[in-house]
């Protein structure tokens, strides 16, 4: 089949979160498969100073009523994928993909509107005509609504995925802030006090709805896991469907990985304990093995857990146990954890801010990664964990529910996980770990062994999608 993704990051080139993994991964793993695929995103700033790319095609035009756009469209050859950029320097030459600091674009409805138009311009001046568009995410969610409306025939044979991501995150804007679409002779069908839902417009008007979890999906057909966008997705229930991402094991893998101080698998894991006094270490935390270490890497934000971990902390830290959080977000969050850093320098490590090598360290050195998210559409640490021999503690949400077996004392359980989304829920499922560490160390070193045998692969992941284009198609 012929292919093309819309999306609005990959990682490798540009990257702000799990969207890049797939944008990245999901691609490479079709291509594997024999698939023809093409990606189309935007030319960012960061891009046009890292690459030179060249354009292929004369300048582009869209019009809209009483407007007119210009773009160039520019080529790059990736891991043997044409990928073609949308380089319009008004929208996309900025400093961040979607925000300055932490401040959205005013006119983010109007720049990710246009890419969904440029994206289907784009396929006509490079004359291809692809069976399925994949778009992804709020940011391309307009392209199905404009495809099913294009007037050229164009585009007759083809339809489109539309994967949610996200749900959380639904592109809501005031219609009169979008000069791109707020003249098009359907627009107003979609139009709701003014204001327009890109995501429920993807889910509208698109062949086949995708989200990153069977869970997931499922959460999303309920009005308390839904977002706002349950009867949308009801309506809609024949054609979503729910395919876990995958995990890239070429990135996260404790027997190559080059942050590790010592490479260890599944048949030896005593390096790992060289790996806890390193990230002891460069976390400020007095070295010993023998006290359980609880990790965890995110965005410091309210969907992770937080309201459930930081009211529990003063009776946490009374067991025995040390505590590494690596992450940026929320500022009354990371004062929150470094006041209590300051307060347990003995037992509480925060790190505000990011680096690859801690977050490798964390799921190499720790005992436990914690995960408590509020909800969770798939997660990858939880992956990253499990590939590490390192017990993921996670609420039964999303994608954590669908890659986490819960452990009691001899069941196959590769982690531990609590469905209660209170605090006492969460400290309850925290000491259940710590005495399951205590208690038994061999059945602990089984639980572990288990979970690094466990894969999650994008291979399988793009087998799903490949049966979802068929369908679609036919």
């Amino acid at each position: 089949m012929n292919i093309v993704f819309a999306i609005s990051e990959v990682e490798e080139l540009v990257k702000t979160g799990g969207l890049a993994d797939v944008g990245k991964a999901l691609p490479l793993a079709l291509d594997g498969l024999g698939e023809s695929v093409t990606i189309v995103m935007p030319y960012y700033q960061v891009l046009a100073e890292q690459f030179e790319l060249p354009t292929i095609t004369e300048q582009q035009t869209l019009f809209t009523e009483g407007q007119v756009y210009h773009f160039d469209i520019r080529y790059m050859q990736w891991h043997g994928i044409p990928i073609y950029f949308v380089d319009s320097s008004e929208y996309f030459m900025r400093e961040g993909l979607y925000a300055n600091a932490f401040e959205a674009y005013e006119d983010n409805g109007e720049r990710f509107s246009f890419f969904s138009g440029a994206v289907l311009q784009t396929l006509k001046a490079i004359d291809k005509k692809p069976d399925i568009i994949h778009c992804h995410d709020w940011h391309a969610a307009m392209l199905p609504f404009l495809l099913t409306h294009d007037k050229s025939g164009y585009f007759d044979g083809t339809k489109t995925i539309f994967t949610i991501h996200n749900a959380a995150f639904q592109g809501v804007h005031k219609l009169e802030c979008i000069p791109f679409l707020r003249h098009h002779p359907n627009i107003l069908a979609q139009v709701h006090g003014g204001y327009i839902n890109m995501l429920q417009s993807g889910i509208e008007f698109a062949t086949k709805v995708t989200t990153v979890s069977p869970n997931y999906a499922s959460e999303l057909l309920t009005d308390l896991g839904s977002h706002g966008l349950h009867e949308r997705l009801v309506n809609r229930q024949a054609d979503l469907s729910g395919i876990l991402n995958g995990c890239d094991y070429t990135q996260w893998n404790p027997e190559t990985d080059t942050f590790l101080p010592e490479n260890y698998g599944v048949e030896n894991l005593h390096p790992k304990t060289t790996c806890k006094r390193a990230l002891q270490e460069k976390s400020g935390l007095p070295e010993n093995g023998n006290v359980p270490l609880i990790g965890m890497v995110c965005r410091l934000t309210e969907q992770k857990g937080f309201g459930y971990i930081l009211p529990i902390l003063d009776d946490l830290i009374k067991h025995n146990i040390q505590i590494v959080i690596v992450g940026t977000g929320d500022p009354k969050v990371c004062m929150d954890l470094g006041e209590f850093a300051q307060q347990h320098p003995d037992q509480f490590a925060f790190i505000n801010g990011f680096s690859s090598e801690h977050a490798h360290l964390v799921e190499a050195g720790a005992d436990f990664f914690l995960m408590p998210s509020q909800f969770e559409p798939c997660g990858l640490n939880q992956m990253y964990s499990l590939a590490y021999g390192t017990i993921p503690i996670v609420r039964s949400v999303g994608g954590l529910k669908d890659t986490v077996i819960d452990y009691s004392n001899d069941n196959d359980g590769t982690g531990f996980v609590f469905d209660e989304p209170t605090p006492h829920a969460l400290l309850t499922c925290i000491r259940r770990a710590l005495l399951a560490y205590y208690e038994d160390t061999v059945k602990f070193r089984a639980m572990q062994q288990r979970g690094m045998r466990t894969q999650f692969t994008w291979e399988a992941a793009a087998k799903s999608y490949q049966q979802l284009y068929l369908a679609a198609v036919n």
